[in-house]
């Protein structure tokens, strides 16, 4: 076993950095996407699309209305300046059960939302290339 030295002086982090919101953004764009362009077939679609906008609303909507009353409510001089991704991927990221690095945080938020876009993107081009052929 080994143990880990931890460095006592890195700064902490409790916040996310923003590339990590645009990346999740981005993800879930992704996510609707590939969704409404492959599996676009058969009698439901209207409310098949509509139920994925819903939740892609609320997927969007919830963290985004967190983040704006943060801000609103916030003293302008409280909101730091953002450093680099590759600073905030080195320091220490604390959570409620404890902390790790920030690189770390950023895997284990980021990687769920990654998982199920690329498999959604496989399953609607699995379905896409299968369905035109059932039928015959």
């Amino acid at each position: 076993m080994t143990d880990h030295a931890h460095r006592h002086n890195l700064p902490v982090n409790d916040e996310l950095h923003p590339l990590v919101y645009k990346a999740m953004i981005g993800l879930a764009i992704w996510l609707v996407l590939s969704i409404w362009f492959l599996f676009d077939r058969g009698a439901y679609v209207g409310l098949i699309l509509a139920m994925i906008t819903v939740f892609f609303v609320v997927f969007a909507g919830i963290p985004a209305a967190l983040w704006l009353t943060w801000r609103r409510n916030s003293e302008p001089d409280a909101q730091p300046d953002p450093e680099s991704y590759r600073e905030w991927t080195s320091h220490r990221f604390e959570t409620w059960t404890g902390g790790m690095s920030g690189a770390e945080a950023a895997t284990q938020i980021l990687l769920p939302l990654a998982a199920v876009s690329i498999g959604m993107t496989v399953f609607g081009v699995v379905f896409f290339l299968v369905v035109p052929q059932l039928g015959h």
